[in-house]
């Protein structure tokens, strides 16, 4: 997805630790960035890190090889799919996105409101 380099919310160089940071320090409910996953595994690409609720989520996105699309998280059936990154961003700017705390088993969600820059 060659497009995604020009866009403010990807983060390139970045690790997890720096985008946790940045969006702590940005402290806004909905604040997102989109970085390339620490696996460097080509079925999941990129994480999406979204802030909401004083914490931080990494939400995995996989290319789906069989129909050149994305989707968000773990494999689930009637999952929505995207033909890009810029799309997922762009449909939950709108469209309120489901955040699931694996931890302590709790959902929330936010809309992809504030995009922050890592320094």
């Amino acid at each position: 997805d060659a497009a995604i380099h020009s866009k403010a919310w990807y983060a390139a160089t970045c690790d997890r630790k720096t985008a946790e940071d940045a969006l702590y320090r940005s402290n806004k409910d909905g604040s997102f960035l989109i970085r390339k996953s620490s696996g460097q595994d080509s079925r999941q690409p990129y994480t999406l890190v979204v802030f909401y609720n004083r914490r931080v989520y990494n939400i995995p996105i996989r290319f789906i090889e069989s129909t050149r699309q994305y989707a968000l998280g773990r494999e689930k059936s009637g999952e929505e799919r995207f033909d890009s990154i810029a799309e997922i961003v762009e449909n939950h700017q709108h469209t309120s996105l489901v955040l699931i705390d694996s931890q302590n088993n709790t959902k929330d969600s936010t809309k992809l409101k504030h995009i922050v820059r890592v320094s």
